[in-house]
């Protein structure tokens, strides 16, 4: 008869869950197995609002929630988002965003293209003004202020304000608006009235009229304005005084009204706070007249050019105290002036040189700079110069250079030329310019909108006989 077969010893399995199974009338207790584990998370995920409040009740301790996860996001738009140099959230890096920007805009002259704009038979843009993405205010020769819109071309034009007194009984033809500018907070727009002597200001979004500075103020046109706050501005005359303005727009709401009977617009009538002599130089004594001014906010400080020949440079507070005055290098046709707070330098614009200016330095030298900043320089030629600061070089052209830049080989400087705009054939040109088959614009005014890397450029002819316009959009 076959043997029988030995019984087995139960597994150290079995022996630990035969050891840990309780007595009759007592709760099982959960067990190490893992096959157990999952039903039971299962069961208590699934369990119902009082289960809970059980457990708080009771004596063991409150269960802890496992965090969640968060759920990856697949979105190749997230994807990329997550890769912006400089998104929120994330952390930056040390320099590098300063490095790519400086990259940007040394590369963004070889990427502009032009789209020429039509502005009829007005008169060389001399001042212009980004007010929006898509809209540009300009001033002209022919005193005509206006709106053009880059995307549609539209032209809208704004009544200029008129003084109050009767007009200078010596007309002086031929001025037009040399200057418009924008407070800090983009609410209020500064330029020449009906009279180019006046100081306009208008309101903005809407360009309704809010005051008029005809009283006791200049005696010749108006050359430049700078705004010192968003309720302070200065212009600079050619009479060769510099004209301190207050402007509070909450005493002036009232008065800004559309007339019941004729339509016109109603506002006020002001006086400036303070008026400064330019000094006379001993070399040219009679040529002060102010062409330009460049205010910093870092320092409070105001620069000013005189035709003379002189920078001057002016402590800005409720009234204007003159620091200095220093002799500039290149004395002929000192028209433009900037100023960069990154690098604490002004920029004077003369007839076919750009001067760098530290008034902190005793002798004007550019210093080493550590900072990229490019210089935009329009010219009477009809083009457009790029200088590196701290290269100390204008910038050169690539052998794959825009097709809008002048022809020649790479090492050469990028030079942007701009087009043929509008020119009047009228008797004048007929008779002293009728030989010239094309006749280069002078870029008088150009503007950045750097959200959207385009700039605006207008000009037109640059004798002053001449009567026509160019405006472009580069992007």
């Amino acid at each position: 008869p076959p043997r029988p077969r030995p019984q087995r010893r139960p597994s150290t399995r079995r022996r630990r869950a035969a050891s840990t199974r309780p007595p009759p009338g007592m709760a099982p207790q959960q067990t190490g197995s893992r096959k157990r584990k999952a039903p039971a998370l299962q069961e208590a995920a699934a369990g119902s609002s009082s289960q809970v409040s059980a457990a708080v009740d009771g004596d063991g301790p409150l269960p802890l929630k496992k965090p969640k996860r968060p759920a990856a996001r697949r979105s190749l738009v997230n994807y990329l988002k997550e890769r912006e140099v400089g998104a929120r959230g994330r952390a930056r890096l040390p320099g590098f965003d300063g490095e790519l920007r400086g990259f940007a805009v040394r590369k963004l002259p070889e990427l502009l293209r032009e789209r020429e704009l039509s502005l009829g038979t007005l008169n060389k843009v001399f001042a212009s003004q980004w007010l929006n993405a898509r809209q540009v205010v300009c001033g002209t020769k022919c005193n005509t202020l206006f709106v053009v819109d880059v995307q549609s071309g539209q032209i809208t034009r704004i009544p200029l304000m008129r003084d109050r007194g009767p007009p200078p009984a010596r007309a002086q033809p031929g001025c037009g608006i040399h200057a418009i500018q924008l407070n800090p907070s983009k609410t209020l727009l500064a330029t020449g009235g009906e009279n180019p002597n006046s100081l306009a200001i208008y309101q903005l979004p809407t360009l309704d009229p809010m005051c008029l500075g005809d009283r006791h103020g200049h005696k010749d046109w108006i050359f430049a304005i700078a705004w010192m706050s968003d309720t302070v501005a200065v212009s600079g005359s050619r009479d060769g005084t510099l004209a301190l303005w207050k402007i509070d727009p909450d005493i002036f709401q009232g008065s800004i009204a559309w007339h019941s009977d004729a339509g016109l617009p109603v506002y006020a009538h002001i006086r400036p706070r303070d008026v400064e002599n330019i000094p006379r130089a001993s070399t040219n004594p009679s040529n002060r007249k102010v062409r330009a001014l460049a205010f910093s906010a870092k320092n409070q400080e105001l620069g000013a050019v005189s035709l003379d020949g002189y920078f001057h440079l002016w402590k800005a507070r409720s009234t204007l105290s003159r620091l200095l005055s220093i002799r500039l290098p290149y004395c002929r046709e000192n028209v433009c002036l900037t100023y960069c707070d990154e690098l604490s330098l002004y920029a004077v614009g003369s007839q076919s040189h750009v001067s760098f200016l530290d008034p902190r330095q005793r002798h004007q030298n550019i210093r080493p700079l550590f900072y990229e900043h490019i210089v935009t320089v329009g010219t009477g030629h009809g083009s457009l110069l790029f200088y590196d600061v701290r290269a100390q070089k204008f910038l050169e052209e690539r052998a794959s250079a825009s097709p809008y830049s002048s022809p020649g080989h790479a090492g050469r400087k990028l030079k942007l030329t701009c087009g043929r705009g509008w020119l009047n054939h009228d008797d004048l040109w007929v008779n002293y310019f009728g030989g010239i088959g094309e006749f280069p614009n002078a870029l008088y005014t150009h503007c950045y909108n750097w959200p959207e890397m385009k700039l605006f450029v207008a000009g037109g002819p640059l004798p002053s006989g001449l009567h026509g316009n160019y405006a472009g959009l580069w992007s």
